[in-house]
């Protein structure tokens, strides 16, 4: 399986600090995956490495090879993925505008039949649950539907080293097993659908909407 962990988070200052949690709890991840599920391609998407012009036009929206590059090469990987783990903290109980602004760039079509983990986390004791609730709505849209199990991580300055790894104090085999109560859900549906994919394929099924109101055929 191909997997994209996205880091939807691009402050990187302080206060407050430590600066980016967010790429503590994505770095985790990786670990986790690597190390438990070692016979998969993980690769990191870190929103802080997409720059996107200060006016919003997605990706679909430009005229046949001349989007930008970043892009196409994130459209290239995205398409070519076969799960996605969203890696997000909570700003006014939603998701980070960051990921989602990052995702809006892309059709649902790259996306599709695809499922998603979600994975919150927050400097406080919620964990960022409550962004956690949005994104189901917002990813099951794009078509990645999100496993019912989901990660989330309070006080995540305390349970993760800037590398990734649990801090000293913190139980490491139960923070591996609640990840991979998460990340086995979303093998297993990974696998299921790539599987259903390759007899087929849902685009001829339903039509992707990409550029005329006519592809949503409505009555």
């Amino acid at each position: 399986m191909k997997l994209l962990v996205f880091l939807g988070s691009v402050r990187n200052s302080t206060p407050p600090r430590p600066a980016r949690l967010g790429e503590r709890v994505a770095k985790a991840c990786l670990a986790c995956l690597q190390g438990n599920h070692g016979d998969h391609q993980v690769e990191l998407i870190d929103a802080l490495d997409y720059p996107l012009e200060p006016m919003f036009k997605p990706h679909f929206a430009y005229a046949s090879g001349r989007a930008p590059e970043p892009l196409n090469r994130l459209a290239e990987k995205i398409a070519a993925a076969d799960g996605f783990i969203m890696v997000s903290p909570e700003y006014n109980h939603s998701m980070s505008p960051a990921l989602a602004n990052l995702l809006n760039h892309f059709g649902s079509s790259l996306f599709s039949y695809k499922p998603s983990a979600i994975v919150t986390y927050s400097a406080g004791q919620w964990g960022g649950m409550r962004a956690a609730v949005g994104m189901r709505t917002f990813l099951s849209e794009l078509g990645c539907l999100p496993v019912s199990a989901m990660i989330h991580v309070p006080r995540a300055q305390e349970v993760f080293a800037a590398n990734g790894a649990v801090q000293a104090g913190e139980d490491e085999q139960a923070w591996s097993d609640y990840f991979d109560r998460t990340f086995n859900q979303l093998l297993w549906w990974a696998r299921a659908a790539g599987e259903h994919r390759a007899q087929v394929d849902p685009h001829s099924l339903i039509k992707s909407f990409k550029r005329n109101p006519s592809q949503r055929n409505a009555p």
